[in-house]
C-alpha cells in the first residue's frame, strides 16, 4: 500500500437489503483523491446479497471490487471475514474510519456485544476502542425492542447509527438519485463531505409568496 497522507476507510458489507448503498459509497471512495485505501469485508450473507441484488458473482474475491464498481477498483482491497488477523483487526493498524453498509439487525447486536466472533465485527469493535468514526447503515424495519436498545448501545460507545433512510426534499427523479445523495451523507459522516450532496438552503417565506400572488390578482383584474 502506498504511503500518502490520504484517508484509510473500511467498507463492511451484511445481509440486510441494499447492496446498491454499498456500491454506491465504495465507487466514491475509489474516485475520491482523498482517500488512499479501502478495505472491503463481506460477510457470507453479504456476498449472497450482492449476488441477489446486484448479481454480482466473484468466483475469486479479490475481483469482487472490481466488478462492484465496475472500474479497476486500484484503491479497494477485499478482506476474507474470516481472516481475524487482518492487519485492520488490530488497534495499531492505521485506519481512519468504517462503514457498515447495509448493517443487518444481527450485524448491529454482534457489535453492541462487542463479540467480534469474525473480521467486520472485530474491525468495528476496533473502531469504537481507538475512536475512530463508525457509521452503521442500519437497513431493517420494523425495529423491536432489542434492535432499539442495540443502536442505543452502539451510539453510547461512539458509532453513529445511520439508518438506510433516504430523503425526497429534493425531488429526485429516479432511484440513483436517492442512493446517490444517501451515499454522500455517508461520506460525510467519514469526514469526506462531497460537494454533488444536496444542503437545504431554506424555504421560500411562504407569507411572501402569498403577497406576491395576491398582488398579480390584484393587476389581474384591473
Amino acid at each position: 500500500m502506498p504511503k500518502s497522507s490520504g484517508s484509510i476507510i473500511t467498507v463492511g458489507i451484511t445481509g440486510a437489503s441494499g447492496a446498491v448503498y454499498a456500491q454506491a459509497v465504495l465507487r466514491l471512495l475509489d474516485a475520491d483523491p482523498r482517500v488512499q485505501h479501502v478495505f472491503l469485508i463481506a460477510s457470507d450473507a453479504g456476498t449472497r446479497l450482492i449476488a441477489t441484488e446486484l448479481d454480482v458473482v466473484a468466483t475469486d474475491a479479490k475481483k469482487l471490487p472490481s466488478l462492484l464498481i465496475g472500474t479497476a477498483a486500484k484503491k479497494i482491497e477485499c478482506l476474507p471475514n474470516k481472516d481475524i488477523g487482518a492487519s485492520i483487526a488490530s488497534g495499531s493498524a492505521r485506519v481512519d474510519g468504517m462503514v457498515v453498509v447495509p448493517c443487518s439487525a444481527g450485524a448491529l447486536g454482534s457489535i453492541a456485544a462487542g463479540t467480534a466472533a469474525d473480521l467486520l465485527t472485530r474491525a468495528a469493535d476496533v473502531c469504537l476502542k481507538e475512536r475512530c468514526r463508525l457509521v452503521l447503515c442500519l437497513r431493517e424495519t420494523p425495529l423491536n425492542r432489542i434492535q432499539l436498545e442495540n443502536a442505543l448501545r452502539v451510539h453510547d460507545a461512539g458509532a453513529t447509527v445511520m439508518p438506510a433512510m433516504p430523503a425526497f426534499y429534493y425531488a429526485p427523479k429516479k432511484i440513483e438519485d436517492l442512493v446517490e445523495q444517501f451515499a454522500y451523507r455517508v461520506l460525510a459522516q467519514l469526514g469526506l463531505p462531497q460537494e454533488k450532496q444536496y444542503r437545504w438552503k431554506g424555504r421560500k417565506d411562504e407569507s411572501s409568496a402569498t403577497e406576491s400572488q395576491r398582488q398579480r390578482e390584484k393587476r389581474r383584474r384591473s
